[in-house]
């Protein structure tokens, strides 16, 4: 019995292995199986929820996939977005709707229309907001600069609600502010109908609109020392009744990623997790939006895997400091023979790692400055030529200059032919 079974198990392997050469004889061998995509976990990651799909992008290589329904990632200097996802898809945006709102007191105290010390009266409509607040009564006086801490740094709807007050009448009229600023900036994905993002309908953005409004917003540096205060302690309440209430800020991103500058949480069972972050390492800011997040640590996560993308990749040159004098004009009929154009602002541009070489720079003045001429007033570009395109800078004058008059433009001319 034990023979049949050891000729059988014989047989049985010589027909395996003639089945094994004839399929390789028919080019089975030659066969590729079907690519799969890979998933890599980042190494930076916070947790292992945090991965990244490996996808062909022609010159962006490898780009994160971001778990939340809209995701945009933007320079803080140009704008320029780095990396997208369903950027310009219309949500609610729950409390970052806020972002336009600290926009708007801001430029409104840089204008002089209010100051930080201005004392504003809280209002029953301001004391009679829900969600997150101060907690403030009707009739209690607060600055300017004390209801700003509590917007950025808790979110207080009643704070929206006192300083869209103070600074257009009413909230009816700031609402409109904040649209015709959004129409401004060249913003066609945003509609709001409130101060504070607290569910209503028709209030939408997205997330490019957010980030747009979120780097105009952190050119304001004055404010920064807010944005990444984590605690601090005011009294709230009518004379006599005060108490101490403490603000912690509700971004957790200002303690736990290196360089974090802001910016603003949100959150309703409509709009999800949501997040408008800003970083700045080595000269370079950076701004992230993630809307619609499953859970609060998600919208943490994926901004942070946002933020190290771009630093990762990118970097920013500098072309100018804000007031650098790029080229001496001469002025044949003002009260000045002379005027500097001058950076407005600071003039950078971010690019990939290692590609400066190929940036050309070209300043072209106007050729034509009627007189007079404000300090401010546009009177050229800076033109910057990379990666086929053409990005402009206005360049300003550096002080006021006056059509001189028949005497001195005659005593003048007399001067030079001595």
């Amino acid at each position: 019995m034990s023979k049949i079974k050891k000729r059988y198990k014989v047989i049985c392997l010589s027909v395996s292995a003639l089945l094994v050469a004839a399929i390789g004889f028919m080019g089975v061998d030659k066969f590729i199986s079907k690519e799969r995509s890979l998933k890599i976990i980042d190494d930076t990651a916070v947790t292992t929820s945090q991965q990244v799909t490996a996808e062909s992008s022609g010159n962006d290589g490898i780009k994160p996939r971001i778990d939340a329904k809209s995701a945009v990632l933007i320079d803080g200097s140009s704008g320029k977005v780095l990396y997208a996802q369903n950027e310009k898809k219309h949500l609610p945006p729950a409390s970052v709707t806020k972002v336009m709102t600290l926009l708007l007191v801001l430029e409104g105290c840089e204008s002089g229309k209010i100051s930080f010390d201005d004392k504003v009266t809280i209002s029953q409509r301001a004391a009679g907001m829900g969600g997150s607040q101060m907690y403030m009564e009707a009739g209690e006086q607060h600055t300017v600069e004390e209801l700003l801490k509590g917007v950025i740094m808790v979110s207080a709807n009643d704070g929206c609600v006192a300083l869209a007050e103070h600074l257009s009448g009413s909230v009816e009229s700031f609402v409109d502010e904040m649209n015709n600023k959004a129409i401004s900036m060249g913003l066609k994905d945003s509609n709001f109908v409130n101060t504070n993002g607290l569910p209503v309908a028709d209030h939408y953005s997205c997330a490019y609109d957010i980030g747009m409004i979120t780097a105009e917003l952190m050119n304001h540096e004055e404010a920064h020392k807010w944005f990444t205060n984590w605690q601090e302690d005011i009294k709230v309440g009518l004379p006599g009744k005060e108490s101490k209430f403490t603000l912690t800020n509700t971004n957790k991103l200002i303690r736990n990623y290196n360089g974090a500058i802001g910016v603003k949480t949100g959150f309703t069972q409509d709009a999800g997790y949501c997040l408008s972050g800003a970083a700045e390492r080595n000269g370079m800011r950076l701004i992230s939006v993630v809307l619609g997040c499953k859970t609060s640590d998600i919208r943490f996560d994926e901004t942070a895997r946002l933020l190290d993308h771009g630093f990762a990749k990118y970097e920013t040159i500098k072309l100018a400091d804000k007031g650098e004098r790029i080229k001496e004009i001469k002025i044949d009929k003002g009260d000045a023979d002379m005027i500097y154009a001058v950076a407005p602002e600071t003039i950078a541009i971010t690019i990939e790692k290692g590609k400066g070489d190929s940036i050309k720079k070209k300043i072209k003045i106007n050729r034509d400055i009627d007189l007079p001429v404000k300090k401010g007033e546009e009177i050229g570009v800076m033109a910057i030529d990379h990666a086929d395109k053409t990005i402009k800078y206005k360049l300003v004058s550096d002080r006021d200059v006056n059509k001189v008059g028949f005497i001195k433009l005659y005593i003048r001319m007399l001067k030079e032919l001595l």
